[in-house]
């Protein structure tokens, strides 16, 4: 009874942290997140590739994967689809008082291990700020949020699995 306990506790051994990952590194060993392009109709050119940059670094931090640019045993890769501005809360003279920043990422998540964990879909998050704020004085601050809120969410859904 000892003998078929311990082969019961050795034999199946998922990794679990405390940032929400359960993945079996006795199987799965690497992810490679490809660079993202940014296919918005508002472009701001260093968006593509600190979106990429932040996304490999969230794996890097948070599992043992081993980050690579292509050919993991788990694949991501996508594009931007959206950036864009609109105003909010409307003041007293009609001028809008706010502006919402919004950025819009399809992913395509690939898992060589597991078929049935795939997926094609869409993360959102937006940021406001105030209508009389150049979007050029508080852009990298709003994206470093918005950026951070999506890979959060994408890490979530594709090594969570809550």
């Amino acid at each position: 009874m000892l003998i078929c306990l311990t082969l019961l506790t050795t034999g199946c051994r998922i990794g679990y942290s405390f940032n929400g990952a359960s993945i079996d590194y006795n199987v799965t060993k690497s992810i490679s997140v490809k660079d993202f392009s940014n296919q918005a109709l508002l472009v701001y050119p260093p968006l593509a590739q600190n979106f990429s940059e932040s996304l490999r670094e969230i794996y890097t931090r948070q599992t043992k994967l081993k980050v690579l640019k292509g050919d993991g045993d788990l694949q991501l890769e996508g594009e931007i689809v959206g950036y864009d501005l609109a105003p909010l809360a409307a003041q007293s003279d009609g001028y809008a008082a706010e502006t919402k920043l919004t950025m819009t990422v399809n992913v395509r998540y690939v898992n060589t291990k597991n078929e049935k964990e795939n997926f094609e879909q869409r993360f959102s998050a937006y940021q406001t700020f105030p209508s009389t704020s150049m979007l050029e004085d508080v852009q990298d601050a709003l994206l470093e949020e918005i950026i951070k809120e999506i890979t959060e969410s994408i890490f979530n859904k594709t090594v969570a699995n809550w």
